[in-house]
């Protein structure tokens, strides 16, 4: 065998066996924005089972924008006004909440879609439950919500 097929060969296998480790790394990296958003998104049920409105809204970024039957609208404070005008027209929510079946796609090192299954009970009100869809994005502060759709 000629000496530069047998150098290709030794770069090529040596190349080879360092894609698994790559891979890994990238998929730890992964996991911990996962892990991250998971715990960011739990917050939002700790904050609304608390009855605090300012916990359940702290994932939110200022210019995030909700899914309204209008069409989108911005700034946490329209989403604040939802909430007042819709679950905490008492000042706290009447049933606690909780998320299922929730999957967290990452778009990149700093944004990710999350979908999942919303799921109110108790307060003597029938049980409800929706589907909900938001997008993330990585800042200073950690993890935020830039977009829901519930």
């Amino acid at each position: 065998m000629n000496k530069n097929v047998i150098t290709l060969v030794l770069f090529l296998f040596f190349a080879f066996l360092s894609l698994p480790s790559y891979g890994q790394e990238s998929r730890k990296k992964q996991s911990a924005d996962e892990a991250q958003i998971r715990a960011a998104l739990e917050s939002t049920a700790i904050g609304w089972n608390e009855g605090s409105l300012e916990k359940y809204l702290a994932v939110y970024t200022p210019d995030a924008t909700e899914m309204r039957g209008t069409g989108p609208a911005g700034g946490v404070e329209a989403i604040e006004e939802t909430m007042k005008k819709g679950f905490w027209k008492t000042g706290r929510p009447l049933q606690t909440l909780r998320y299922e079946s929730v999957v967290v796609r990452m778009l990149g090192k700093e944004a990710a879609l999350v979908t999942g299954n919303y799921i109110l009970t108790g307060g003597n009100i029938p049980e409800r439950k929706g589907w909900f869809t938001s997008v993330w994005r990585k800042t200073k502060n950690g993890w935020r919500m830039i977009h829901d759709h519930s």
